[in-house]
């Protein structure tokens, strides 16, 4: 096994320790004054996305997070940090109303992917994410998506529709699990470590494919240890992209929220 494809999985394990801090730790640490708001409207709240309206170094955003818990009870409440579409219905809702208040909108995502059981299908999962997708490519107030570990899927690609990706350095956002990749083109899970280097799914590799736009480092003592370690550099990020953000016209920011998922659609032959 290359030293390679050690950090690569290296970086899945870190990002799904039971340890590792919610979403709801980096919003009590970032933002003041976090009122929460509930439910998608049409059918139930779903506690695996957290979201309300909160102050940033005095401007008013909009915070919505996918959120997993430390304990049995916690993660049973938050169905382990699998959204069902209601979760993603209530997101889109929150986002609507930043819109009409022109409040910038700040997802944090942290998910093995979108809850797959029968209930979810039966109310729409498939539609919900398609939703969100469609509404978050033209909604016109800032957008910034943090990965503060596992991004799998559809499941976090409905909430990163962004203007701007940040990530965790052990963050991570892939179609699928590596275990998951591995199982479907070698018919061998147990190959999860090859696969991750192959997928380029870390945040180092993302961002050199311009995936995402900024990289935080993590304290040496792990980031469920110094939290502060990590959220004081996106503090400092968020003060210099939020004002920048909100003075480009709607227009503009459309634009250049439109070209930037264009350009993954571009292909060139080699030379």
């Amino acid at each position: 096994m290359s030293a390679k494809t050690t950090e690569a999985m290296e970086s899945v394990k870190i990002a799904r320790k039971a340890t590792r801090p919610t979403t709801r730790q980096f919003i009590n640490e970032l933002f003041e004054d976090f009122i929460e708001l509930h439910g998608d409207r049409y059918y139930a709240d779903d506690e695996a996305i957290v979201g309300g309206i909160a102050s940033f170094n005095g401007m008013s955003v909009t915070v919505i997070g996918i959120n997993k818990g430390h304990t049995l009870q916690e993660n049973m409440r938050c169905n382990f940090g699998q959204p069902n579409p209601d979760g993603y219905r209530k997101a889109l809702r929150l986002m609507k109303q930043a819109e009409k208040f022109n409040r910038p909108v700040i997802t944090f995502i942290c998910t093995a992917g979108a809850y797959p059981g029968l209930g979810a299908e039966e109310r729409g999962q498939g539609e919900a994410i398609a939703r969100n997708l469609m509404e978050m490519s033209r909604l016109k107030t800032p957008i910034i998506t943090i990965f503060t570990g596992e991004g799998g899927s559809g499941g976090a690609l409905a909430l990163a529709v962004s203007d701007e990706i940040w990530m965790l350095e052990n963050g991570l956002f892939s179609v699928l699990s590596p275990e998951g990749f591995a199982s479907i083109l070698w018919k061998d899970p147990s190959r999860a470590d090859e696969a991750a280097e192959l997928m380029k799914m870390n945040a180092k590799e993302l961002l050199k494919n311009d995936v995402c736009d900024k990289i935080f480092t993590e304290s040496p003592d792990g980031l469920e240890n110094n939290l502060t370690y990590t959220t004081n550099q996106i503090y400092k990020a968020l003060k210099e992209a939020l004002p920048r953000l909100s003075k480009l016209s709607k227009k503009k920011l459309l634009e250049a929220r439109y070209q930037r998922y264009r350009k993954y659609g571009e292909y060139t032959e080699a030379e």
